[in-house]
């Protein structure tokens, strides 16, 4: 467990890393990648709630801390993801090849539209119409990041000789 902890510590730590200076200063079609939220997704898929809950928050403060922006505010938006899609993780089958793509693609608009809502609570100069137009956009660009990111948590995060989260057997006595 102890591996993984430090596993998950550097892979989040470069995930934040290459947001801010490399993924982020791409925008094609007014929305941009969110390679933090991908990597969060994959590895609350394949470890459950509670470590999914713990790497968003760490990713959360590593990214509020890199970007500069109120603290916690992503901290908690990516808690509340890590659980989620971690539950998701546990109560479908974690090998079906749709459940990243499912994932990433309603966790893209709720991370979205949550970020909007926080922002507007606290009073911070926000502009719906821009936002929502970015999310068809951020849509894409996370697909299309989900299945080399996915494959390649599977091998770190890997846990040896595991199995898919539901099993159903049949005729047996």
């Amino acid at each position: 467990m102890v591996a993984d902890v430090a596993k998950a510590a550097a892979v989040f730590f470069a995930a934040v890393v290459l947001q801010v200076a490399v993924v982020s200063a791409f925008d094609p079609g007014g929305g941009s990648a969110d390679l933090v939220l991908v990597f969060l997704t994959a590895v609350a898929l394949l470890r459950g709630t509670i470590f999914g809950a713990l790497a968003g928050f760490y990713a959360g403060f590593l990214l509020d801390a890199a970007n500069l922006g109120t603290l916690g505010l992503s901290s908690l938006l990516l808690t509340l993801v890590g659980y989620w899609i971690g539950r998701y993780g546990e109560t479908t089958g974690r090998d079906r090849a749709h459940a990243p793509l499912l994932a990433i693609a309603v966790v893209t608009v709720l991370y979205s539209l949550g970020s909007l809502a926080m922002h507007s609570l606290l009073g911070d100069p926000v502009s719906v119409r821009s936002g929502l137009d970015a999310i068809p956009a951020a849509i894409v660009l996370n697909l299309l990041l989900t299945i080399p990111v996915y494959a390649l948590c599977r091998r770190i995060f890997a846990r040896p000789g595991s199995r898919p989260a539901i099993e159903v057997e049949f005729g047996t006595q």
